[in-house]
């Protein structure tokens, strides 16, 4: 199996990042990753290459569905309600923010052409082509057992050596991952310092990236038992993990 991380922004204005793990034993190990792809070109392409014609599970930071033309999803708000005390709330995806053209859904479209299923629901430790809508915050509250997520963005008053130091606590929250395991040091051993502008961005995208991809992995190797969904298939949905231990 193989199981695909993007951070997909949502203009293709801006870069997105992908990491690929696959899986060994009881852990996910770094095979690929590409912090700057640019149109959805870009990004399918990476997902077919990694991937290739086996099973894998992608999982993206995006809306995949968004039927709503203003507002918030209803997933969004239940998201919003459960994890706001901890500073990880949903952001309100509706189509006219995306100008018409969602593309995560775009993303979808092209790889249920090659074969791969949306839908939330994963089975557990089942060959699968799917792919599935997840959201690091909350992840990050229930895997790393935070108070409030990791202050890493970019944020007026923020300074650059706090989020430095956010940064170095999330990559070792992510070298600390067990059951299953994570082993990905090409990226952890990366150090922030020094990084500014866009490439601090870059960096903080590869990161989620591979947080995303270790979220299916957890998904996947718990099955329903590790994760709950928010939403539906008609309405929106986001798949956030529940913390087990083994």
């Amino acid at each position: 199996m193989r199981f695909v991380g993007i951070d997909l922004a949502w203009s293709d204005g801006n870069t997105s990042a992908a990491v690929a793990l696959a899986l060994e034993g009881d852990e996910g190990r770094l095979i690929a990753w590409e912090e700057e792809l640019g149109g959805d070109d870009e990004v399918y392409t990476f997902v077919r290459e990694a991937v290739g014609e086996g099973p894998g599970l992608v999982a993206v930071d995006a809306p995949l569905l968004v039927p709503n033309e203003e507002g918030a999803r209803p997933c969004d708000l239940e998201v919003s309600r459960e994890f706001r005390r901890y500073e990880a709330g949903g952001y309100p995806a509706n189509r006219r923010r995306f100008g018409g053209k969602v593309r995560g859904e775009e993303l979808v479209r092209s790889l249920e052409g090659e074969g791969f299923v949306h839908s939330p629901y994963i089975p557990k430790r089942t060959p699968v082509r799917q792919v599935v809508e997840v959201y690091p915050h909350p992840a990050s509250v229930r895997l790393f057992g935070l108070g409030r997520t990791f202050k890493y963005k970019a944020r007026p008053g923020r300074p650059i050596e706090f989020r430095l130091s956010e940064f170095r606590r999330y990559r070792e929250h992510l070298r600390g991952l067990r059951s299953p395991g994570l082993c990905a040091e090409e990226i952890l051993r990366m150090d922030p310092e020094g990084l500014r502008g866009g490439a601090l961005k870059r960096y903080e995208d590869l990161l989620d990236a591979l947080f995303c991809a270790y979220i299916g992995l957890y998904c996947w190797y718990w099955g329903q038992d590790g994760y709950q969904v928010f939403g539906d298939l008609e309405t929106g949905y986001v798949v956030v993990p529940l913390k087990l231990r083994a």
